[in-house]
């Protein structure tokens, strides 16, 4: 944006730097103002920044002032200026353009074109490093000159555009082209005309000179980068911060190891990126001078690497260099890689072409444009791989060459177990076709001598089992009045006592008088009769767990299933619960099998006075159930006075004198009861029926839950007799439109009476 300078310069006005206005002090408002004043302003941006500058404004002022108008004009973005903290700033006439960041390359692998397109990677100059020794000056450079000792004085000077500098009354010193220690010299000894014996030990005073702000300096690049053109950079600036600036080398077709830096017509160095890729030498980034060139040229050689590398790309290749260097630029290969052998594809004039070249041909192969190299990797197979499994002490994978033999297998995985099943092993080997062979050996015999040894093949595995293996698990079973039921391992010699001392113990209601055993019929079938295929055993515990002297020597055996009965008397308490206007309402436990409701009222104290008893819920599973107290307690041997099961709840309310009325009413409501008052009255007093009821469909629901219905003999109906507590239900007539036909189906019920009427007559005529 030309005119931002101008908007600081407007800010100060006629203040001196000292009380200088900020950007960050400005309004949105002042900022506009001054937007449209600097664009009538006429002066150039280098005018601009020069007055900024001297009435008291830093860089960092510049950039702020930079984003505010950003931010409120974005319809031309600002030129970013790279911070210029420190006591060394770049002067320049215009602005310096930051590198262009290109766009990243999605699809492209080429090795070094990341390198540009970094945007934590800037190559910024540093400029806060002593100013090298063989930097030379040139115009608008700046020059600090300090005198000390017995006078003081410093002198800011620009180098003009003529090279030379100004200094109080004395002629112009000519210093372009001169390093800062030459141009030393020349201003002392020009400065002895103002202080005698300048920097001679009896004269006690000193001078020295300093490069304060820096020149810019234009460089031009050309040829295959990714945005060619002429930057403006720091007089500091390398090859690498111009073709960061202008994006780097075209991935498509620039090179990356043929970048040539012209200068006055010559060329003075070439550069390969790849040498601060792969080594970090910059010893070709050298730096640029005002109105140098550099150049990038097109790829000669480029070839492409994939597979098992540790970096897969596209890599350029230099006349004379081989694929075991192409090789080292991609990193080596990866641990997985075959290295045998690499595969080619490379093109010929008409079509394609595969080739295979050997691991002894790297250092001499040439690679050619275009060719594409592949590393494949290892496979899965093993070459000297032998596994046993099974009854030994350390199973799993061994080198063949370490146990060429079965023996000498078993021996290195510790030897055999002592379940070891002698009688049989087997070797599982792959023929040549691959297909498998299983080989059996008589295990004892081999290990005894009385066999020669078997000498093992490659992949071949070695399966020893088990006694257990050969048999079906073992297991006893324990159920019943056992603390811990289940499952258990069989062992040998195991009693019944050991086996309930596994399950826990009794439980409370055990009885040891009872104890059954199931057992499996295999060969002995002595005493039972032909259809009976289980063997039932039973005997005597105590709760101490001991057994009779015959009982004692009763081994279990495996699979046998062993039961626990249940004293027959042992019964955990039952609860059930009655509430409401009883004496001593609570949770009773059911005394026994044979307790009936009038019997838990009586325990209960009997009912109060206030009980209404036409109220009463009785709760089973969650389901209210309709009882008759009234009648339970008068006739106790009514079928109404049911047994009491566990969970039971009872409910005696006090009366109730209220009477609801819900449904098709065109009031529905809570009326209080009046034993005067008919069914209908209830119905008026709710504002009688909708036009929606269906009024021989009414109920009642009393509050006991019992429900009564409206009935109905011709004309007349009956409705149910109202009680205190009572709910009354009117339900609505059923929707008409529910049984209506669908246009649908009138259509097919006429198109059917009429072919019926048509058959009719045609049957009329006939006869």
């Amino acid at each position: 944006m030309r005119w931002l300078i101008c908007l600081l310069i407007v800010a100060s006005g006629n203040l001196s730097p000292s009380v200088a206005q900020k950007a960050a002090d400005l309004t949105d408002e002042q900022v506009q103002q001054f937007i449209r004043q600097a664009k009538a302003s006429g002066l150039s941006e280098a005018q601009i920044e020069q007055m900024a500058l001297s009435r008291g404004f830093t860089p960092s002022d510049i950039t702020n002032m930079r984003q505010r108008i950003s931010e409120l004009n974005p319809t031309k973005q600002p030129e970013p200026v790279r911070d210029q903290a420190g006591s060394r700033s770049q002067s320049t006439d215009s602005p310096v353009p930051p590198p262009q960041q290109p766009k990243a390359e999605t699809t492209s692998a080429v090795f070094g074109a990341s390198l540009f397109s970094n945007a934590n990677l800037t190559f910024e100059p540093n400029l806060r490093i002593p100013t090298p020794k063989n930097y030379q000056l040139g115009p608008d450079d700046e020059l600090v000159v300090d005198v000390y000792g017995n006078a003081q004085q410093t002198y800011r000077t620009k180098i003009n555009p003529e090279g030379s500098i100004r200094l109080e009354n004395l002629s112009p010193i000519y210093v372009n082209g001169l390093t800062v220690e030459q141009a030393e010299q020349r201003i002392v000894g020009r400065l002895r005309q103002l202080y005698t014996g300048l920097n001679s030990p009896s004269s006690g005073v000193y001078a020295q000179v300093s490069l304060g702000n820096i020149r810019s300096i234009k460089v031009t690049l050309i040829g295959q980068v990714v945005k060619p053109g002429t930057y403006t950079l720091s007089s500091l600036g390398t090859v690498f911060n111009a073709l960061y600036a202008a994006g780097g080398p075209d991935p498509s077709r620039g090179s990356f190891r043929d970048i040539r830096v012209y200068r006055a017509n010559r060329q003075i160095r070439t550069l390969d990126i790849y040498d601060f890729l792969l080594g970090a030498d910059q010893k070709d980034n050298i730096r640029l001078q005002d109105q140098d060139i550099v150049f990038v040229n097109h790829y000669e050689t480029r070839v492409e690497l994939n597979g098992e590398v540790k970096q897969p790309g596209q890599y350029e290749v230099k006349k004379g260099e081989l694929l075991k260097t192409v090789l080292a630029f991609a990193g080596g290969f990866t641990d997985r890689a075959y290295t045998a052998s690499l595969t080619l594809r490379r093109n010929t004039a008409k079509e394609l072409e595969i080739g295979t070249i050997q691991a002894t041909d790297l250092g001499t192969f040439v690679p050619q444009k275009g060719d594409q190299y592949v590393v494949s990797s290892i496979t899965g197979r093993f070459s000297n791989r032998v596994m046993i499994n099974g009854a030994v002490f350390r199973p799993g994978t061994y080198a063949l060459q370490n146990s060429p033999t079965l023996r000498q297998l078993i021996t290195t995985a510790e030897g055999l177990r002592e379940d070891a099943f002698l009688n049989r092993g087997t070797i599982r080997r792959l023929r040549e076709n691959l297909d498998p062979e299983l080989i059996s050996v008589d295990l004892g015999k081999l290990m005894r001598g009385e066999i020669s040894d078997i000498p093992l093949q490659r992949e071949d595995n070695v399966t020893i089992l088990a006694y257990g293996d050969l048999r079906e698990k073992r297991t006893v079973s324990l159920q019943g009045a056992v603390n811990k039921p289940g499952q258990f391992d069989y062992a040998d010699s195991m009693s019944v006592a050991n086996l309930i001392v596994l399950a826990g113990g009794f439980t409370e209601g055990a009885t040891g008088s009872r104890i059954e055993i199931a057992r499996r019929l295999r060969n002995d079938t002595t005493g039972l009769p032909d259809n009976q295929n289980i063997r039932i055993i039973q005997f005597d515990l105590d709760e101490r767990l001991r057994l009779t002297e015959a009982d004692a020597r009763f081994h279990l055996q495996p699979f046998d299933e062993v039961f626990v009965r249940t004293s027959p008397r042992y019964e955990p308490q039952k609860m059930v619960t009655i509430t409401g206007e009883v004496k001593y309402p609570g949770r009773y436990a059911i005394r026994d099998k044979s307790e009936r409701i009038s019997e838990l009222i009586s325990r209960a104290g009997g009912l109060q006075s206030s009980a209404f008893l036409k109220a009463t819920r009785f709760i089973r599973k969650g389901e209210l159930i309709s009882i008759d107290i009234h009648q339970i307690l008068q006739k106790p041997t009514d079928s109404g006075n049911l047994l009491l099961l566990a969970g039971d709840s009872i409910t005696i309310p006090r009366k109730v004198e209220l009477v609801r009325i819900q449904g098709e009413v065109l009031n529905p409501s809570t009326v209080d009861y009046n034993e005067t008052k008919s069914f209908r009255s209830y119905i008026d007093e709710a504002g009688g029926f909708t036009s929606k009821a269906q009024r021989k469909k009414s109920y009642v629901r009393y509050a006991n839950g019992q429900i009564r219905r409206t009935k109905q003999f011709l004309f007349f109906r009956s409705y149910p007799s109202p009680d205190p507590g009572m709910e009354v239900i009117i339900p609505a007539k059923a929707r008409r439109e529910d049984s209506k036909l669908s246009p649908a189906e009138r259509v097919a019920v006429m198109t059917g009476i009429t072919s019926l009427a048509a058959v009719v007559l045609t049957v009329i005529r006939l006869f």
